[in-house]
């Protein structure tokens, strides 16, 4: 009489141990997935940052000189070279004669444009009534946008000839974090200390260091409006490190102290060759402020 052979049943054991594999595995891929993604949504922002450089390469071509860092109705270089990354039809609901504020300009406002969209920030939007962004562009290492020495200042028309620096030792325009709308003093990358204009005049160092501790005159509206071209909004000073352990100050739009934001070791920056660097969070306050120059004279070293 045949036989048959009885297969043996599979035990709690050999269940365990192939549930722990299993669980080894994923957690060594788990990382690698995560560095993935992280890599592609550097390698996008990258290439956000390369398409607004040739737009404003492809401004000057057409204008003689860059757009102004923000003009005297409010409206941010990005606003100016919409045109020139297929954004025509936004372009012309826009009504440069009015203020950015202005109801004639909602429409516009309210326009989400992918490029001005960062990925490797999670958070989407600062408010419903705005298209945000999450680059800025370099009006200098001064605190003022009055009259700076970098290339997106207030009513700049800044010249090739007057980067001096030259232009791959100059910053064009930086990613950074939005804020989040809040009003407690829980994040530097996401809220700042806002002040009221006159604070800019003689602005101290230490500035927004006793606010921030006191959680008082927070506010987290950095980058809600591509649209807006006022400080923390269309433009940066490169008078902060990058995620500073001082919090960025907006002295009512018109200026301030700010460091770029990351929730990753460095930034993707472009400069004014059109090329594209990742900065790394370390990188010294000294050197960053010399890439903010146009005409300062200095030697930047490797970054």
């Amino acid at each position: 009489m045949r036989r048959h052979r009885v297969r043996p049943a599979v035990t709690l054991f050999d269940l365990v141990i192939v549930l722990a594999a299993l669980a080894v595995a994923f957690g060594l891929f788990l990382p690698a997935i995560g560095r993935i993604q992280e890599s592609a949504a550097r390698s996008q922002s990258a290439n956000n940052l390369k398409q607004i450089g040739l737009a404003c390469h492809s401004y000057y071509d057409t204008n003689g000189a860059f757009p102004p860092g923000v003009d005297d109705n409010g409206f941010s270089v990005a606003a100016h070279f919409l045109p020139y990354i297929e954004q025509d039809n936004v372009y012309q609901l826009i009504d440069f004669k009015k203020s950015i504020d202005a109801k004639e300009n909602a429409a516009a406002r309210q326009v989400v444009i992918k490029v001005f969209l960062n990925p490797r920030d999670p958070l989407r939007s600062v408010s419903e009534d705005y298209g945000p962004t999450n680059y800025l562009f370099n009006a200098g290492s001064n605190a003022d946008l009055a009259d700076n020495n970098g290339v997106f200042y207030k009513n700049s028309k800044t010249q090739f000839p007057q980067i001096s620096d030259g232009t791959s030792n100059t910053l064009l325009a930086g990613e950074t974090l939005k804020g989040d709308g809040g009003m407690r003093a829980l994040d530097l990358r996401r809220q700042h200390v806002l002040l009221k204009k006159e604070a800019l005049a003689g602005l101290k160092e230490e500035a927004g260091v006793r606010d921030w501790a006191d959680d008082k005159n927070v506010a987290a509206d950095r980058c809600a409006s591509w649209m807006d071209g006022r400080f923390l909004q269309g433009t940066f000073t490169a008078t902060r490190k990058i995620n500073d352990d001082k919090p960025d100050v907006n002295c009512g739009g018109a200026g301030g102290w700010s460091g770029l934001r990351t929730l990753s070791r460095g930034v993707n920056v472009a400069l004014c060759d059109g090329s594209v660097r990742f900065v790394n969070t370390g990188v010294d306050l000294s050197v960053w402020r010399a890439l903010g120059t146009r005409n300062g004279g200095e030697v930047v070293p490797n970054f």
